[in-house]
């Protein structure tokens, strides 16, 4: 289905929004698609990144004229590991506050980028409180993008109230009282066991203390800006706009004419002729993002799992996918699956949710993850892996109802029985299938009707004003 372009008339002043988000993939993604959203509304966007990801990010297309990528050193040395995600985010953290400040003073003054002054910053929700302070301070408009789910910003705002209640310490959140914390009305409970400073995946370099000061910083930083922009539309929980009084839901955020954007990998368009010669609604496909690791041993049962379900499988295997070896496959799998599934680096995801033969998709329940596979209908069977992910898993298992949860045995192994058991149930499963398809067609209409839509129109007028 084709949508009309939005634009302002040659002769109508536009917005010329500054995009700055973290640079990092979970977090440039669903900024790219803001920006091509506000483009669509008729905005003019400049989109602020680090030289070593502007390399990596996918050509924006000719045709967005309105929209510019720029880059900024990260402050890390050419010797340095700029694949270290920790001490990237510390030096850019470091660095920004000054680059950010002479790149609005010049395209003010100058009009150095060429599509005129930048009158509105929108900035990650996880960067310091420095960016919104340099945008007060020059007199731009300023807002948050918050591009996690609706529970997560409860969880962060209710912080204070945690401490307060005795739930957990004031200090590093460790949790004092064992007991299930209520964040909305209209979702599962969240098991103090899955509070997002608590789940490190195997990160060596996660300080639970670190995370939890920080998100208490982030707490005090969500009550600044003038709007907080959210990647969610409201029925997937009503009671997230009580939240804070300037909060707009502007979510599902749609792909760019149909292609992912902001991607550090490029797709492998050849699963996509291999999906057309697969039956409908038979293919899993099987994706864990760009920071998921596994085990070798774990890797091997997974493995072994799709082989032993028998069913066409579209698998993305990352190379730095096992957690510090190069990937190594049981013996003879490759051989013994090669008429039943595909395996690839990295898949053109949106265009994978979207094909009629995908029956399920296996995810490690990142956000960005999860808004697509709502977006396109597709059941999931959730397999989390670090911070906010197990949440989400909650979520879509026992909150929407469009997925089931991968269990792991007591050794913390997800067997390849497990993986059978779970995707034979899920694919059995026709109260899934029609929940799924339900929260398909309310993101639709969030997306292009009503809703978020009007929501997005809506906050591109006030930026007008």
């Amino acid at each position: 289905m084709e949508h009309t372009s939005i634009s302002t008339s040659p002769h109508q002043a536009s917005a010329h929004v500054l995009l700055l988000p973290l640079p990092l993939q979970g977090h440039v993604a669903p900024f790219m698609k803001l920006g091509h959203q506000l483009v669509r509304h008729g905005s003019k966007v400049t989109f602020l990144t680090t030289e070593s990801i502007r390399s990596q990010i996918e050509k924006v297309d000719e045709e967005e004229e309105h929209m510019r990528i720029i880059s900024v050193p990260d402050g890390l040395a050419l010797e340095d590991d700029h694949k270290d995600d920790n001490r990237l985010v510390q030096s850019f953290l470091h660095v920004i506050p000054g680059h950010l400040e002479n790149l609005i003073r010049k395209s003010n003054e100058d009009e150095l980028i060429g599509i005129g002054q930048i009158t509105c910053l929108i900035v990650d929700v996880v960067l310091s409180r420095d960016p919104i302070e340099i945008a007060e301070k020059m007199g731009l408009k300023h807002a948050i993008f918050f591009p996690s789910a609706p529970g997560v910003l409860a969880l962060i705002l209710h912080i204070p109230k945690l401490i307060e209640a005795g739930i957990i310490d004031a200090d590093d959140g460790t949790v004092e009282k064992n007991e299930n914390i209520q964040l909305s009305p209209n979702l599962p409970a969240m098991d103090s066991a899955d509070l997002i400073w608590k789940r490190p995946g195997n990160k060596s370099n996660f300080n639970q203390k670190d995370v939890f000061q920080y998100l208490l910083l982030v707490n005090q930083i969500l009550k600044v800006p003038n709007w907080v922009l959210c990647n969610w539309f409201d029925e997937l929980d009503p009671s997230a706009n009580a939240l804070l009084p300037n909060i707009i839901s502007v979510g599902p955020l749609p792909a760019h004419d149909g292609k992912s954007t902001g991607n550090f990998r490029s797709g492998d368009l050849t699963c996509l002729p291999w999906l057309d010669g697969q039956s409908p609604g038979s293919v899993i496909y099987v994706a864990f993002g760009s920071t998921s690791k596994f085990s070798q041993q774990q890797f091997h049962e997974l493995a072994f799992g799709l082989e032993l379900i028998g069913k066409p499988f579209l698998w993305a295997v990352r190379s730095d996918f096992i957690d510090g070896i190069s990937i190594e496959y049981p013996d003879g799998f490759q051989d013994r699956v090669k008429n039943l599934g595909k395996i690839v680096n990295w898949a053109p995801q949106e265009k994978v949710l979207a094909h009629p033969s995908i029956a399920c998709y296996m995810t490690h329940c990142g956000w960005n993850s999860t808004m697509e596979s709502i977006n396109m209908g597709i059941p999931m069977l959730c397999w989390p892996y670090f911070g906010d992910q197990f949440w989400n898993k909650s979520c879509v298992c026992y909150g929407w109802k469009v997925g089931l949860e991968i269990n792991p045995d007591e050794d913390r192994m997800v067997t390849r029985h497990e993986i059978k058991r779970k995707v034979d149930e899920l694919l059995s499963d026709e109260g899934i299938k029609a929940n799924a398809l339900k929260l398909k067609e309310l993101a639709h209409n969030n997306a292009y009707e009503g809703g978020s839509s009007k929501n997005f129109r809506d906050f591109v007028a006030q930026l007008m004003l």
